[in-house]
């Protein structure tokens, strides 16, 4: 267990904690929450010893180990990925050590009746026993599952670590923390240099860890699939709820209007005493009553209110100008880099209107299409036609870094803005945060969330009808993140965004196309639509593989058998026991889920009149629905393997 006391942080003589108190248990799954600056990164640095407090204590259990990621470093490794990958395990090399030496001793002493030949024996038996325990005879095995669970190929292991981009070094130093086990998992914004599939097996990993995992995130997803409590951190204090991030906001939202209804009520009570002093002040007869309620006003302590953050992004994009019908379509294309081929033999057809994403794992080509689009990338084979007065804004992935840094805010504006918009600039940058301070400060001195509120500044000063859009949630808070899907839902142009940010994309697109092992295939669904397609999909693989493996090992087993009538009988039946078996196993789904409906009508019956309800009945409600949402997979699954 980790133990916070009154632990207290001021910055810029701002309190960031103030006498804060609370433990982390041994299995515990937290998301830490709270706006931009409030302290998160700040109390992970703490917790894992890289900062001290002002004030206060963090007490360890003797013995426990705390592992922390940070957002961001500068690995300094120079050997190949999975050499660098395997220094996880320097505690075993070092006991793998000490166990040559004491074999070496072991095999030149005589004295085997000797206390000190016991002791000797002992420790080798000790030191075996751990290594083992360890994990020291698979290092190897898992070093690399855990490399390809994050994303990395097979003959990527052989590569040197400085070959690859500043992300995939994080993934490096992701899996060696997570090779280390420590008892306490520090993790500050992970999925920030992961795709999906990465994302969705770290949830997968992190939902079995053995020990306690800390989240600090601004995936929604990532933070409802893994964690069960969350912690608050908001001027100064931080509240501490039992639940899931999406249950913590319905919560939150409760307490809030709670403590501003006891606010008003004492404001109002406040009023009626000073009045009643304000009358009687100076009547002898009514002295007393006076005195006591001016000692009441003293004894009242003042209802503390949670500072709500207005600030937000607000804006909408302009209406896009008239296009033709194909927006994008592509034939035969392809792109190589050298000798790697990206992809190839790529048809696309985008119409107008269009609302599209690009998903994938990294380096499969998203934002290699998305540059031949806008037209930064010309040597390509095939064909690309864009479509019949097609305006474009693109906006992208290392948008913020290509800004000037030597330019001021309002000059980086000014530059583009033409025309009526001109007048119109210090309102743009007020809608996305920008004060009247902030105008006049130099690019280069901006944050990594500034920059990307600026360059989305930039986008919308030129009308378009197709946005280009690669991680544009990059740096951006929830609040942030949810305005700018508002304003691209409104928007009534063509979108293509690259994204793995599943809360994100939800809802947002109605057709994907995935880039997969130099393919690109197009899906017609949402987002998690597809998620549960690909993962039938690997399922349905996976078992081809089997089969071919067994046909391989063994060739017989491939032919058709030649059997008796006997087998032939047998063979039957047993194939109608398990069709039963399946369709039970689909009634049975069927009606759970109709119990499920059944119950959240009932409850969305209530919600409907208005009236408010304690906090268990909106977890409640909340819990029903993902019950649903998981039983209906399971019926998924249930029906597909029904048809097979």
């Amino acid at each position: 267990m980790i133990a916070v006391n009154n632990l207290s942080v001021q910055f810029t003589g701002t309190n960031l904690f103030d006498h804060v108190t609370f433990n982390i248990n041994d299995r515990d799954r937290i998301g830490l929450v709270g706006k931009n600056g409030a302290g998160k990164s700040t109390l992970l640095k703490i917790l894992c010893g890289r900062q001290e407090p002002e004030s206060g204590t963090i007490v360890i259990a003797s013995g426990q180990t705390v592992g922390y990621l940070p957002q961001e470093m500068v690995p300094d490794t120079v050997g190949t990925v999975i050499d660098e990958t395997l220094t996880a395990f320097s505690e075993i090399d070092q006991l793998e050590a000490e166990l040559n030496r004491l074999t070496q001793q072991i095999a030149d002493r005589t004295d085997y009746e000797s206390a000190d030949y016991a002791r000797i024996l002992n420790r080798h038996t000790d030191i075996v026993e751990q290594i083992n325990l360890m994990g020291g005879n698979s290092r190897r095995e898992q070093a690399e599952k855990i490399l390809l669970g994050l994303g990395f190929r097979r003959d990527d292991m052989q590569r040197l670590v400085a070959e690859f981009s500043g992300g995939w070094q994080m993934r490096v130093e992701l899996a060696k923390l997570l090779l280390r086990k420590p008892d306490f998992l520090l993790l500050d914004e992970p999925t920030n240099h992961l795709d999906i599939e990465s994302i969705q097996w770290l949830e997968n990993y992190l939902s079995t860890y053995l020990g306690a995992v800390v989240l600090v995130s601004h995936d929604r997803t990532f933070l409802d699939n893994i964690t069960h409590r969350t912690i608050e951190i908001t001027a100064g204090r931080i509240y501490d709820y039992k639940c899931s991030y999406s249950e913590y906001v319905v919560q939150m939202q409760e307490r809030r209007a709670s403590q501003m209804a006891q606010l008003t009520a004492q404001q109002r009570q406040v009023a009626q005493i000073e009045a009643f002093i304000e009358r009687f002040r100076y009547k002898a007869t009514k002295s007393k009553q006076v005195q006591s309620r001016i000692k009441m006003l003293d004894r009242m302590e003042a209802i503390q209110v949670d500072e709500v953050s207005t600030e937000s992004i607000h804006f909408s994009f302009p209406p896009a100008p008239h296009s033709g019908k194909m927006v994008v379509e592509t034939e035969h294309l392809g792109k190589a880099y050298g000798n790697h081929q990206v992809f190839d033999n790529v048809d696309m057809r985008i119409l107008a209107k269009s609302k599209v994403a690009f998903v994938g794992r990294n380096g499969e080509g998203k934002s290699t299409m998305a540059k031949i689009i806008v037209g930064d990338l010309r040597d390509f084979t095939g064909v690309y036609k864009p479509g019949h007065q097609v305006q474009i804004g693109y906006y992208a992935q290392n948008q913020a870094a290509m800004l000037d840094g030597e330019k001021t805010v309002f000059q980086t504006i000014d530059d583009v803005a033409i025309g009526d918009i001109r007048p119109k600039i210090r309102n743009i940058l007020g809608s996305f945060l920008f004060d009247s301070d902030d105008i006049d400060k130099k690019v280069k001195v901006l944050s990594g969330g500034e920059k990307a509120r600026l360059a989305l500044a930039k986008l919308l000063l030129v009308p378009s009808n197709l946005l280009v859009l690669d991680e544009p949630t990059n740096h951006l808070d929830m609040d942030s993140k949810d305005i700018l899907k508002n304003a691209l839902l409104q928007y009534d142009g063509t979108l293509i965004i690259v994204s793995h940010d599943r809360d994100f994309l939800q809802g947002l697109t109605d057709t994907l196309y995935e880039f997969r092992d130099g393919e690109v295939h197009e899906f017609k669904g949402d987002i998690f639509e597809f998620l549960d397609y690909r993962k039938l999909q690997s399922l349905k693989e996976l078992d081809a593989k089997k089969k071919t493996d067994e046909v391989k090992m063994n060739p017989s087993a491939g032919a058709p058998a030649v059997s008796s009538g006997k087998e032939s009988y047998q063979q039957s039946k047993e194939r109608e026991r398990e069709m039963r078996k399946r369709r039970s196993a689909v009634e049975k789904i069927e009606q759970e889920i109709a119990v499920l409906e059944a119950k959240i009508a009932e409850q969305e019956a209530v919600l409907a009149s208005g009236e408010a309800q304690p906090a268990d009945f909106y977890s409640g409600y909340e819990a029903l629905k993902r019950q649903l949402d998981e039983r209906m997979l399971d019926w998924e699954v249930a029906v597909e393997q029904l048809d097979m």
